[in-house]
């Protein structure tokens, strides 16, 4: 893969990024079937086939993101899930991905470490967090580690109030804007060889002493674990709740 820079938008950011994910920086655009793409707008991951391209971005400043954030009060599922104290939690969440729940977490004043394993998803993330930052103070409250989320959260010598798992379930009835952007997000994981079984990291943290673990699931999927304390049912998700 290659990282297509835009006309004028050489800087020391992209610099860096190509150097963490050693990719080559060029100004023609690739033929290549995914390539990277760094404009005005920031980062952005160009995937699908040379017959139909789809492109990932993240910004927190608007779009349908930006657009949550502007109303996480009424984000009334997710605080639900995290409970209804007024007290301020501490939050682990193992499945960072493009960071959309997190951003309601901090949002709403709490303070998270977020890790992703993929590093092209940290790139897009990361890249977004520093076009957001001077806009969004509370993502001072962000710690975003690259990293095996199991790894990290053994080394913790901090206790968290919550450790939120989000795994990616298979595509059901979504707009295609919606069904593009899981496609580029499995292609990524099919690039970097980090394809496996989404629900293995619930096994794998179940085992492990916590608080309070929630897990964001499809409505209607099977229910994988009997000790469930309770859930939290919205239209088309659900959270499992574990205390």
């Amino acid at each position: 893969m290659q990282i297509y820079v835009s006309k004028g938008c050489l800087d020391k950011n992209i610099k860096n990024i190509s150097e963490f994910l050693k990719l080559d920086l060029v100004t023609t655009l690739p033929t290549s079937e995914s390539y990277f793409q760094y404009d005005k707008d920031g980062l952005s991951f160009v995937g699908g086939s040379s017959n139909s391209r789809s492109l990932l971005h993240v910004d927190f400043l608007k779009g349908k993101l930006g657009w949550r954030l502007k109303r996480a009060q009424h984000e009334g599922n997710l605080k639900k899930a995290l409970g209804k104290k007024d007290k301020k939690l501490f939050i682990f969440d193992a499945t960072a991905g493009l960071l959309s729940d997190t951003m309601i977490f901090l949002s709403l004043g709490h303070k998270v470490v977020a890790v992703e394993q993929s590093k092209i998803l940290f790139c897009l993330v990361n890249d977004a967090i520093q076009r957001a930052r001077e806009k969004i103070p509370y993502l001072n409250n962000l710690e975003f580690l690259n990293d095996n989320s199991q790894l990290v959260y053994k080394k913790q010598d901090k206790v968290f109030d919550a450790i939120y798992l989000d795994p990616m379930y298979p595509i059901i009835k979504k707009s295609t804007k919606k069904r593009g952007s899981i496609n580029n997000i499995k292609q990524i994981l099919e690039i970097e060889n980090l394809a496996s079984d989404e629900e293995e990291i619930i096994d794998i943290f179940m085992k492990y002493n916590y608080k309070k673990i929630i897990v964001k699931r499809p409505l209607k999927s099977e229910k994988k674990y009997s000790n469930i304390n309770y859930q939290v049912k919205g239209k088309t998700t659900r959270f499992d709740i574990y205390i």
